[in-house]
Formats: C-alpha cells, structure tokens, sequence
C-alpha cells in the first residue's frame, strides 16, 4: 500500500486518515477544521489506539459505512466549546479549554425507550464516534485524524496526570467494555471468576477482578504464550481450554466458577464460559463483536443449572468513569506497559496498521502532529 505524503497545513485546516474499504490504502487528506456547533465540543487530537474492532473493519471481517475516519479510542485537549455545550464532565468537574479528556465511545440522546431503560448504548439515535460516513462538514467523528467534533450527548471524562496518552486511550473502549462486565456480573469480590481469551480485553479483565478482591481468578487461552502475561495481570492459574474443567475442579470442589467471562469472540470460547460456570452462576459474554458465532445450547442444561447469561455490547457512561479510576489505582502495580504496541505518526497508518496486525493483544498508537 502506498504512503501518502503532504505539507503541513494552515490552522485552518486540520488532516484525517481517509479510509475506503479493506484493502484500499488510507488517504491522509486536509480539511476545512471545523468550528463547533450548538452543545458540540472541539477537541485537538493528542493520541489514538488501534482496537481490534478497527482491526476487524481494515482486514473486511466487518463493514462500516465509507469514506468514514476510523478510530474510537481517543484522547485530545479541549480546543473549544459551541454554545450550550456541556461545561461539566462526568464526575461533575468542571471543564475548561486545554483540558485532556477522554469521552464515550458513542453519544446518546437521553430521551429515547433504551436511554431511559439504562441502555444508553442501545440509543434509537445512537452516534458512534469512528463508525459514520465522512458528509458535508461532518468529518472529524473518529480518532485517526487532528481534531475531533465532540456530539451533544458524549459523556466526557477529565483525565489525571497520572495516566499518560497511551495508557488512558483504551479506557473509554476496551477498559469500559470490561468494567460493564463485571458490572453485569455484580459483586466479584470473594468469587472464583474464569476469564476466557486473554487479549486485552482478558488481560484487564484479569487486573480489574483481581483489583475488586475476587479469591481466584482462573484466565483461558488457546496460546500458551499468553500464560505468563496472564499470571503478570493477576491471574492464579492459567489453562488451555482442554484443561479449564479441570482446573475448575481443584480449586471448587467440582462446582465451576462463580462468574465466567468470555472475551474471546470464538464460538468454542463462549460455550466454554457458559460451560465453566456453576450451578447458579454468571456468565457475561462480551467478545463476539462480528457476526456467525453460532453456539449450540441444551436448554435443559441452562434450566436445571439456574444459569444466568448476559450480553453486553459496549457500556454505560459510569462504566468510563469506573474504567479510568481503576486505570488510575493500579498504573503503578499492573505491568500495561506490556500490552504496549508502539507508536506512529498519523501520516505512517499504513506502517501502523501492519504493526498491530503482527501484534495481537497489543495496543498500537497513532500520534498527529
């Protein structure tokens, strides 16, 4: 694939990486930087990080809505605020040009039957940031770009100091995704909780379950080389998953765990998780983010073990806020620097792409400027 070159820009323009579809080369194009409208936000794009979900849309196993600007795991300073836009995050901090925030990966309405139902991420009018066709003057809505419009109706998040670009980008994806789990889960704390597929989803299912005082933590993987990483998280045990029965029985005198979550996207991982799980037990699947993941299920089983088996897509609002807090209590315990996958400049995406291709369960970053 090509590598597109070009000048720098006026303050008046801003760049975005341009993607057509799997297989076409991303188009670094300047474009009129745009001026925030009534209850939107500007925001100057400080670091992005590739998530499998970009992953997935750049090899063609999922399709978005094109020419589009990819990249939802975002990170940038306040540059300015349209008129009636919100002037406080969600911790109730006030907000000010120049402050670093993270925000939601999708803005909801509020209004609508799932807003009021506390699915939020189920909105009738939902906008997911890195997931819309490039329209007239709608073109900074995802992260491989210089700047950002920020919709009415994005939870926003002022990040500590703390926390660096890199670290924080995946909080308001993968992080929140696993904070809703264990959310959904309830209460871990005192559990026997497997975790299924150790990418970095599993990885920070690990580090958070371990971080809520959960007994035992049980990761599965089908790589054997993901075994000390896991154990480097806070997992007690790793194993294959010919080997997770059997692990589950030493450690709960047979019954299974309390809670099993599944992060793998496999068909044969989520009938592991539904499997691992007690009489009684929970079951949070969470990975299968593409379609075809078929899995066969005896009802009786379900019914006779009292199960309960909950889907989450995306998160909540307060799942952001969990996610950045926890980020923020362990960045000096939990090893995230291993799940590290470099940098790039926003002109070398293709140099990027390639990389986090060769890294799975990595963390790629796209830096402009």
């Amino acid at each position: 694939m090509q590598k597109s070159m070009m000048t720098p820009v006026s303050a008046t323009h801003a760049r975005a990486a341009v993607f057509s579809g799997a297989g076409v080369a991303f188009r670094l194009e300047d474009f009129v930087r745009p001026l925030p409208q009534r209850g939107e936000i500007l925001v100057d794009i400080t670091c992005s990080t590739i998530c499998g979900s970009d992953m997935h849309t750049w090899h063609g196993r999922r399709t978005e809505p094109t020419p589009c600007v990819l990249g939802h795991e975002i990170v940038g300073r306040i540059a300015a605020f349209g008129e009636a836009a919100p002037r406080i995050d969600l911790k109730g901090q006030a907000l000010h040009e120049g402050d670093r925030i993270t925000w939601t990966i999708a803005a909801s309405c509020g209004e609508c039957f799932f807003c009021k139902r506390g699915l939020p991420q189920k909105c009738e009018h939902l906008f997911k940031y890195g997931h819309n066709a490039i329209s007239p003057g709608k073109v900074f809505s995802g992260g491989f770009a210089e700047c950002c419009i920020l919709n009415p109706g994005t939870g926003i998040l002022k990040l500590p100091d703390a926390l660096s670009d890199s670290l924080a980008a995946p909080a308001n994806c993968a992080v929140s995704t696993v904070a809703a789990a264990l959310r959904l889960a309830e209460n871990v704390e005192g559990t026997v909780v497997s975790i299924i597929g150790c990418g970095v989803l599993g990885l920070n299912a690990i580090a958070m379950a371990r971080h809520a005082g959960a007994a035992r933590i049980i990761a599965c993987d089908l790589s054997a080389e993901r075994c000390d990483l896991a154990l480097r998280f806070g997992a007690d045990d790793f194993a294959q998953p010919d080997e997770l029965r059997g692990v589950l029985n030493e450690h709960t005198k047979g019954r299974g765990a309390d809670v099993s979550l599944e992060f793998s996207g496999a068909a044969p991982a989520v009938s592991g998780a539904i499997a691992a799980a007690r009489t009684g037990g929970v079951c949070v699947i969470a990975g299968t983010i593409t379609p075809g993941c078929l899995v066969e299920m005896d009802a009786n089983d379900l019914v006779r073990r009292m199960l309960t088996i909950r889907g989450l897509h995306n998160y909540a609002p307060q799942d952001l806020v969990t996610a950045v807090d926890f980020l923020t209590d362990t960045v000096d315990s939990v090893p995230y620097e291993d799940l590290a996958g470099g940098s790039y400049a926003l002109e070398d995406i293709e140099a990027a792409f390639a990389a986090s291709a060769k890294l799975p369960g990595r963390r790629v970053a796209l830096i402009p400027g």
